[in-house]
């Protein structure tokens, strides 16, 4: 006769297989085998990690290796994932980034205490920080020239339609204005070297800006990353009218699709290679002579393939003065851009990454993008 931790684990089990418990509740990885007993979830291995944080309110287990009571049971049979998603998640924002598993501990830390902790979607009043269309405060900024972090005053306004910063806190004038329709924020914790750090970029004569922001408080880092995609959702309704919800959405912020270390020649092909840091975001190809630096040395309009762009493995004959030994070549209608990757894994993952972009067909703004480049001193 089986013994009532057998039951209990086959139950669980039949559980595990029920509509909305087959991904974990908060990021939606595959195959949840952990569950908090106390909310009525099933989650990942990460994210039962951060449900820990909320100890007081979250209690997990492991569904295979723990000993669980009928009761408990019982209660995860009552809830399930559909439901304390229909509970917690009643209203939240379009805008609001829910995070997936590939994204960086701090969103989705923000994530789970955002729906369990301070229940900010089951009342609008709780959503002001990042809903209001006016936000202000201060952060750690990343200095251009030494590279130390400075406070800094940073205001969002929907209505002006821009974020700025203050070089000094009574300042009148701001020292920087970044529009909101060129306007792109990403977590780069590695990058950054800190869990919190943030990349904002922004377009200044059709050319990419970078600055490196941070602050201790999570949920202020992930408040600010929220209040600029709000913005930009409220902008993007108003610039592309016919538009709908779900064709705005991925372009509210966006990760980059590659960044690493390649060497790069210059035009005549016959200057010695030299390690940048390279950045595929969109349809531009940044390089940077440091991963922090807040102008790329140059970019690179990565068009389609019906434009006469496309990607090779290897170098044209009779190339020299490089170091690394695995090369792409870029062709676009003008010259070829050559570059060299460290091993064979990254020259492919390089030319996947290109590839993506190329056969994608152009948008007609696009088009304006790529003339632009063409006609660029």
């Amino acid at each position: 006769m089986a013994s009532d931790q057998e039951n209990s684990r086959r139950r669980l089990k039949q559980l595990l297989g029920k509509p909305g418990n087959r991904t974990c509740a908060d990021c939606g990885a595959a195959d949840p085998e952990w569950a908090s007993y106390t909310l009525g979830v099933f989650v990942c291995l990460s994210c039962s990690g951060l449900h820990r944080n909320i100890a007081q309110i979250s209690k997990v287990k492991s569904v295979l290796l723990d000993p669980w009571s009928s009761t408990e049971v019982e209660f995860m049979d009552s809830v399930g994932n559909n439901a304390a998603k229909a509970k917690y998640e009643q209203i939240v924002p379009a805008f609001y980034y829910r995070p997936t598993h590939k994204d960086c501990t701090l969103l989705r830390e923000q994530w789970i205490r955002a729906k369990y902790e301070r229940k900010e979607f089951l009342c609008v009043e709780r959503q002001e920080p990042y809903s209001a269309g006016y936000r202000e405060g201060f952060l750690w900024k990343r200095g251009r020239d030494k590279g130390q972090y400075l406070s800094r005053k940073f205001i969002l306004s929907e209505r002006e339609g821009v974020l700025k910063y203050f070089n000094k806190h009574d300042a009148r004038e701001p020292k920087t204005i970044m529009k909101i329709n060129t306007l792109n924020a990403t977590f780069q914790p590695t990058k950054i070297g800190t869990a919190h750090g943030l990349q904002i970029t922004y377009l200044k004569d059709n050319s990419t800006r970078n600055i490196f922001v941070y602050q201790e408080d999570g949920k202020e880092m992930v408040d600010w990353f929220n209040a600029i995609r709000a913005a930009r959702f409220h902008y993007m309704q108003v610039a592309f009218p016919g538009a709908s919800t779900s064709e705005l959405l991925p372009k509210l912020t966006r990760n980059y699709i590659k960044e690493g270390y390649m060497e790069k020649t210059g035009p005549k092909h016959t200057e010695g290679f030299k390690k940048r840091w390279f950045t595929l975001d969109d349809r531009r190809l940044m390089y940077f002579k440091d991963p922090l630096d807040a102008y790329a040395r140059g970019e690179v309009f990565i068009g389609s393939r019906e434009n006469s762009y496309t990607t090779l493995p290897g170098l044209p004959p009779n190339i020299q003065g490089y170091h690394w030994k695995f090369g792409i070549t870029i062709v676009t209608p003008d010259r070829k851009f050559l570059l060299m990757c460290e091993t064979e894994e990254d020259q492919k993952d390089w030319i996947a990454a290109l590839q993506t972009v190329i056969n994608r067909p152009m948008l007609p703004q696009e088009y304006a993008v790529e003339a632009y480049f063409k006609h660029k001193p």
